[in-house]
């Protein structure tokens, strides 16, 4: 067995974090918050890919990361790490996690213990599935977490994994407890994670500290999510873009003095405006000051060879479970998987919503149709190594449904949702002086069937179904029906819409006829504005679908942009 360990870990004092994604689309952005106020914070926890090169390539932060890594400090938290499921990661994936850490300078890497991805393919919304907290969960997480270190210079922490579902007889803490006592290595507790357990099992917050080896704890989490309700039971919907809870706060202020290997805080803050996100961390900095704590000093562990996998955590069963494809009672906590099904096809609609908004809604708008998904072939080969992504399966599957359940209307609006992207092969002429073209992010479209009436149900459907269900509390799905009868009495064509390209996919844009024969023409040629009508001409401006060009001292103000369907 392969020891890439050394003979001593240092863990350096790291304080205060922001987790980021490295994208530079996503907020906040970590180095604009830090220079706009310096001190915040001490040091960036990033996800990415286990491999640099592809970091590298898919991560629009990676470069300034990579040129501030000295001033500013990484913990690389990587996420596409197994530490349990059906299998062990393949070597070669090792080998490059180590030379990540070691070329950023990551003292440790820290993952939570779950089952991420299954032939390399992450679980939608990177949502794991956490091991059954038993003997057979834990004799599998051990394998998986010995595999690991053995290929690891730097130390690999555990972090206990978010919970929905109870599963096993151990508590959490206990799980991870004796995880670290068969392994040796330094622990990571995540507040949230440790919350989301409690109220699952009906507990206290402070349930179960009491005994846990805190002083083997080198980093702490603290992040937003959502307490929800589901029949009688009460969850804890880990979500980093949400406000973080005040219990979590005065948790981690009663634990700091607990945890004397502490080395890290990070405040998982995705999708927090900077504005947001800069309230959460003038908080925590006055729990974790910046006066730094002396370099933690831990023997490595002495590893032996994991044991071989054996499935009696039956990982698979519990992926079944969780899309559908086996009844919820065929696992334990059939009320707690159905909770766990709730936020994955949440995860999974907003998914397809980039792509096939109109589709998805049509085809799979309710739980039941998402789930007949999710149990599908075409959803099931994403993770039987035969590669695509969740958008694609979902087009292979509406095709093989409406083969077997044929509707005109929902063809016409699947056929309308797979040609918006190739509306952009072809670039549009810049508009000059004194001319308008179009805006850089619309194309026209032609389909042969009229469905305008369908794209306004669309929006309009969705705003009454969803200003009712926060009246009501209750999403009333039935309401669908009427996109299914806007479709299926589609009119004649040729009909000309437009193309929004959008950070988050494609949105269909209808308009006047004038407007639209508008855009026609200026996909090939940009027209002076003498010769486009006035009210035509305010109508594209005004909907942000073309734009003037840079006449020297023209009025160049838009009329704001308004949202269209």
């Amino acid at each position: 067995m392969t020891q890439a360990v050394s003979d001593a870990w240092t863990l350096p004092w790291r304080g205060l974090g922001l987790s980021s994604n490295l994208s530079a689309a996503d907020v906040p952005h970590p180095y604009r918050l830090l220079d706009a106020s310096p001190g915040l914070f001490d040091f960036v926890e990033y996800s990415a890919p286990l491999s640099l090169e592809e970091a590298r390539a898919h991560a629009s932060l990676f470069p300034e990361m990579w040129r501030r890594r000295e001033e500013v400090p990484v913990l690389f938290h990587p996420v596409h790490l197994n530490l349990w499921g059906p299998e062990l990661e393949p070597v070669s994936a090792l080998a490059a996690l180590d030379a990540h850490a070691r070329e950023v300078g990551s003292p440790w890497v820290g993952n939570d213990v779950g089952w991420w991805h299954a032939e390399g393919q992450p679980f939608p919304g990177y949502l794991y599935f956490t091991p059954p907290f038993n003997e057979a969960g834990l004799a599998e997480c051990v394998a998986h977490a010995l595999h690991v270190q053995a290929h690891l210079s730097v130390p690999l922490v555990l972090e206990n994994p978010a919970v929905l579902a109870r599963r096993g007889e151990w508590h959490a803490l206990d799980f991870l407890a004796r995880l670290h006592a068969r392994t040796g290595l330094p622990l990571l507790l995540d507040l949230g994670h440790l919350f989301s357990h409690q109220l699952s099992a009906g507990l206290p917050l402070e349930a179960g500290l009491d005994g846990f080896p805190l002083e083997k704890v080198v980093e702490i989490h603290i992040a937003g999510g959502v307490v929800t309700r589901r029949g009688g039971r009460t969850f804890y919907v880990d979500d980093h873009t949400q406000p973080v809870r005040e219990e979590l706060f005065q948790l981690l202020e009663s634990l700091l003095p607990r945890c004397p290997s502490l080395r890290a805080v990070t405040f998982e803050g995705d999708g927090h405006p900077p504005e947001v996100a800069e309230l959460s961390l003038r908080r925590l900095r006055t729990l974790v000051p910046r006066k730094s704590r002396p370099a933690l000093a831990l023997r490595p562990p002495e590893l032996v060879a994991p044991a071989a996998l054996t499935g009696e955590g039956r990982p698979w069963a519990l992926f079944d479970a969780g899309h559908g494809v086996a009844p919820v009672d065929s696992v334990e906590d059939a009320e707690g998987t159905l909770a766990d099904q709730d936020f994955r096809l949440a995860v999974i609609a907003e998914m397809l919503d980039r792509d096939w908004p109109l589709s998805r809604l049509l085809l799979a708008g309710t739980r039941e149709q998402l789930l007949a998904f999710t149990a599908s072939r075409e959803y099931r080969n994403l993770f039987s190594g035969l590669g695509g992504t969740p958008t694609r399966a979902f087009s292979s599957w509406a095709m093989r449904r409406l083969r077997e359940q044929p509707d005109e209307g929902a063809s016409a609006v699947l056929s309308l949702e797979m040609m918006a992207p190739t509306a952009f092969m072809r670039p549009a002429p810049a508009p000059g002086p004194g001319q308008v073209g179009l805006m850089e992010d619309v194309r026209p479209g032609i389909l042969p069937a009229n469905l305008t009436e369908l794209v306004f149900a669309a929006r309009a459907v969705r705003r009454h179904l969803t200003g009712r269900a926060w009246a009501s509390g209750a999403l009333e799905l039935s309401g669908l029906e009427a996109l299914g009868q806007a479709a299926r009495r589609f009119g004649p064509g040729p009909w000309t819409f437009a193309v929004r390209r959008k950070a988050s996919g494609h949105e269909v844009v209808t308009g006047t006829r004038a407007l639209m024969a508008l855009l026609k023409v200026l996909a090939s040629q940009p027209q002076g504005v003498g010769e486009v009508p006035p009210e035509v001409l305010a109508e594209g401006l005004g909907r942000g679908l073309i734009r003037r060009g840079d006449a020297p001292g023209a009025d160049r103000t838009l009329a704001p942009a308004r949202p269209v369907g």
